[in-house]
């Protein structure tokens, strides 16, 4: 095997194990590097695993650990050479090689097992004890505060999968699974495929009857894609009828949650969604699913919206509704729905060789999940979403220090983790309707079902994706996928003397980039009620590189006054528009008639606040007096949102409370005026709990323009007499259910007017796991010293006062509630945040110390005295700085969240700055 750049291990593949052995510490190394990887499977291809969990130990509180044991069968082209299994256990019990038994403590460390001199052919089998993990990463479990029932789940992109058992942890490396799951009788034990056999295995500890069920052996799979599922779930189950032009059998379906959350659970539409969604992508792909059956578990403590592993999709419990939803929170889960059942084809049937072409997978998720949204479901307005939300993401992630290009230099696992991006992702999605665009929907569908037909099974890479799509469109797009998927940086395009302008930057090179695009420019002016409709569209092509400055436009050389001209109409391509002065003047006046041309419009605005080239002020006092035309509920929801960040985090100290109450008293309007029972109701409630949290900005006292709302937070809670009524005052046909209530709760909390006994209280009138992590929030939020020092302690050790452990939400809870509060008494902290970052993220998994890391950073400053340019000498910029400069060898991937957040801080004291009278 080849081991580069490795101090003492041989470089040759094939090599005999160097006579000096390993580097110390060699065997606990857990960030795989892409390297090693390629070195492994240069020499090794699997053939199939059979690995048995025994999980009779889960309902001993006392267990932190269960028995696993995996048969793995593979090949290797070097007999003679060495290489190693990946498994982050918690002991190795036995290892045998091809019939002989190793030494544990010679050939296995906490992360690693050396297996040497390889014959052609080998058999391995690993048996040792893995963690239950509280932290969503491997097999995590959870207890249900309202029932007291134990729910596990796996979760393993992109290398947890050796949390569980022995594993060659990396995508081009697959094998077939046969999984034996070992747990109580009454439980619901799953996997990727269905069960084979069950039979008796004996009792627990405490008597409880367990079984062991044989699962039927999957398809080849990368490791990161398997799956298990054990608890006692609620289940429902449905059929899909198949698909018999493309040769697709009927597939059973089913569904699975916590048995406390069963009676919320909407089976019938969920199931809908699913037959429409196979439906769609085997019209579209005419490639069979052939994963047998098609499972959805709702878990609980994901640290992902979903995730998809062939025949068991798991998803956050988020996803089952206990208070009422808004249509975009349906819309949200129909989109992660076919998201991930896109991956049944891209990503599961033909997968990338390495994390490099991670886009391979998720951006054709996210592009074909919204587009089956859009073709399939009633949300035909998917692609406003996509153009507000998914976009907004890519625009903030792509104008980072820390960007790269869609196709990205992963070096190891701790860069990939990284790399589940709003690049990735949308990104990538983006760049994609710009390709579908560029060379036509035909040939983009065609160019995927021969990939699926070529690729079926393995691996593949983008260049074996631009072979399949260039034949089909019979364009040479290899100049297409450099000037796209190979640059970073966010284009720009403005109109401006009848040509359609572009700029574009590489940030990581520092070169021009001028970028092929396909779209569209619209003209829009004011009709008879005061909206800005289109009057006009024109189509235009504009060549990449020099060419590709100015490009002609036909639009009219005299526009009306309030007109607007719209770059990018029908959001085609991936790029921030500039608005010429007039058009500005326009949409801050009018609003936009159409769904999608307003969230391309707002984006515009949104980004031109994040850029600090219009005010803060204007952008809330634009959503103030426009958002309640918006024709899109998610839309104003998503816009009153950005309003709230920009009086948080982009407006001046000394204007931001006035516009915190400026906008508070529009909300508090909206609860009268938005429709009883509406979405866009429900948003301003939201929105407004949040906002009212600012207040304490002001100190001890708050400001005194937010004090006529304290009665609203309290009202919204519930208490008194008179509650009912009081609420139907407020606003009428609201749903003032517990998700309404901790909203108000955590915002009464943060401004001092909540005590512990009362959040204690209203927890214990319905407890559960959910009610339990606002609770959590809104006690860490109290403005008090003492609690800001136990919330400090608690999120920095992991754990609480009493001993007990902070899984991952209530880990984010605590943090969430430490800055929600009075910023001057988390000030006194901020000297202890630096020098403990380097131990934090030796001493956590990646997902636990990201979350410490990201929710305790100090983001809420106040510009100092001085220019825009002068925030960089900021006391918060400054020590970030400093201990970047200071700690060159500090971990990518904990750099990377640090100039991330320092980065955003950066960004609202010039916007600030900028913009303060």
């Amino acid at each position: 095997m080849v081991i580069n750049n490795t101090p003492g291990v041989s470089s040759s593949p094939g090599a005999p194990l160097p006579a000096g052995g390993l580097p110390e510490g060699y065997l606990d190394r857990t960030n795989l590097t892409r390297d090693e990887a390629f070195a492994r499977s240069a020499v090794l291809a699997t053939r199939d695993y059979e690995v048995h969990l025994d999980l009779s130990t889960a309902l001993d509180p006392q267990s932190s650990s269960y028995r696993s044991r995996t048969t793995l069968r593979f090949s290797c082209a070097q007999p003679g050479s060495w290489t190693f299994l990946d498994f982050i256990n918690d002991g190795v019990e036995s290892v045998v090689l091809n019939g002989q038994t190793l030494d544990p403590g010679r050939v296995a460390g906490g992360a690693r097992i050396l297996l040497e001199d390889l014959a052609a052919e080998n058999e391995v089998t690993v048996t040792g004890t893995a963690q239950y993990s509280t932290s969503g990463e491997g097999l995590h479990r959870f207890v249900d505060p309202s029932d007291g029932q134990t729910y596990l789940y796996t979760q393993y992109e992109p290398a947890d999968a050796r949390r569980v058992f022995a594993t060659f942890e990396q995508p081009d490396l697959k094998g077939r699974f046969t999984f034996h799951l070992t747990g109580p009788a009454d439980w619901v034990l799953a996997s990727n495929q269905a069960p084979a056999a069950r039979r008796a295995a004996g009792t627990d500890g405490a008597g409880r009857d367990l079984v062991t069920v044989d699962f039927a052996t999957t398809q080849p799979m990368s490791t990161y894609i398997t799956t298990l599922l054990a608890g006692p779930y609620a289940q429902w189950q449905d059929r899909w009828a198949g698909h018999p032009a493309s040769g697709a059998p009927e597939v059973p379906l089913a569904l699975y949650c916590r048995a406390s959350m069963a009676d919320s659970l909407d089976a019938e539409r969920i199931f809908t969604t699913t037959k429409a969604g196979l439906d769609f992508f085997h019209e579209q792909f005419g490639t069979p699913y052939l994963w047998g059956k098609y499972d959805q578990a709702f878990v609980p403590e994901y640290n992902l919206g979903a995730m998809e592993n062939p025949g068991l999709v798991t998803f956050t419990e988020q996803y089952i509704f206990t208070s009422t939803a808004t249509q975009a929170q349906y819309e949200a889960r129909a989109t992660t729905l076919l998201h991930e059942m896109a991956h049944m084809w891209f990503g599961d049937l033909v997968t990338m060789r390495w994390w490099d072409d991670l886009w391979l997978k998720e951006s054709f998720a996210d592009f074909m999940g919204t587009l089956a949204v859009a073709e399939t479901t009633e949300f035909t307005g998917s692609w406003t979403t996509f153009a507000n939300r998914r976009k907004g993401w890519a625009y903030l992630q792509d104008q980072y220090p820390t960007t790269h290009p869609i196709v990205a230099d992963i070096r190891d696992l701790e860069a990939a983790r990284q790399n589940f991006d709003g690049i990735t992702y949308a990104k990538g999605a983006s760049v994609l309707k710009q390709l579908v665009a560029y060379v036509g929907r035909d040939a983009f569908m065609a160019a995927a079902r021969e990939y699926f037909v070529r690729h079926a099974w393995s691996n593949a890479s983008l260049d074996d994706f631009l072979a399949v799509l260039s034949a089909a469109s019979g364009r040479d797009l290899r100049d297409w996928a450099d000037d796209w998927l190979q640059t970073s940086g966010v284009p720009e395009l403005w109109v401006e003397d009848g040509a359609l302008c572009q700029a574009g930057i590489d940030p990581t090179s520092g070169e021009e980039v001028l970028r092929p695009h396909v779209l569209k420019v619209g003209v829009y002016s004011p009709d008879d009620v005061g909206r800005l409709a289109r009057v006009r569209s024109v189509e235009v092509e504009v060549a990449s590189g020099a060419e590709g400055a100015r490009t002609p436009v036909a639009i009219p050389a005299a526009l009306r006054a309030g007109d607007l001209v719209l770059p990018n109409d029908e959001d085609l391509t991936y790029a921030k528009i500039r608005l010429d002065e007039a058009s500005l003047q326009a949409v801050l006046r009018y609003p936009v008639a159409d769904g999608l041309a307003g969230a391309t419009v707002w984006a515009a605005l949104w980004n031109m606040t994040r850029d600090a080239l219009l005010p803060a002020g204007q952008f809330v006092e634009a959503v103030c007096r426009l958002s309640g035309a918006l024709s899109d509920a998610g839309l104003y929801g998503s816009v009153i949102e950005q309003a709230r960040t920009a009086v948080d985090r982009y407006a001046p100290a000394s204007e931001r409370n006035t516009l915190r109450g400026r906008l508070g008293e529009v909300l508090v309007d909206s609860l009268h005026s938005r429709g009883a029972g509406s979405d866009r109701q429900r948003s301003a409630a939201r929105t407004f709990t949040r906002l009212a949290r600012g207040a304490a900005d002001g100190g001890a006292d708050g400001h005194p323009t937010l004090l006529p709302f304290l009665p609203v937070l309290r009202t919204l809670t519930g208490v008194g007499p008179e509650a009912a009524r009081d609420q139907a005052r407020l606003a009428p046909g609201l749903d003032v259910d517990a998700e309404i209530r901790w909203l108000a709760w955590q915002g009464l909390a943060a401004l001092g007017r909540a005590t512990t006994a009362e959040l204690d209280a209203t927890l214990a009138q319905d407890v559960s796991a959910t009610h339990a992590v606002w609770h959590r929030m809104a006690c860490a939020a109290l403005p008090d010293p003492a609690v800001r020092n136990e919330a400090w302690e608690a999120v920095m050790s992991g754990g609480t006062a009493d001993g007990r452990i902070l899984s991952n939400d209530h880990l984010s809870a605590v943090a969430a509630g430490f800055t929600a509060s009075r910023p001057d008494l988390a000030e006194p902290f901020t000297e202890r945040f630096w020098p403990a970052l380097e131990g934090l993220w030796a001493s956590r998994s990646n997902g636990l110390a990201s979350r410490t890391i990201e929710g305790l950073f100090p983001s809420r400053q106040d510009a100092i005295t001085g220019t825009a340019a002068e925030q960089r000498e900021h006391p918060v910029v400054v020590a970030a700085q400093s201990w970047l400069d200071g700690t060159p060898g500090a971990p990518r991937a904990l750099r990377r969240i640090i100039v991330e957040q320092t980065d955003d801080l950066l960004r609202s004291l010039t916007a600030q700055a900028t913009h303060r009278s």
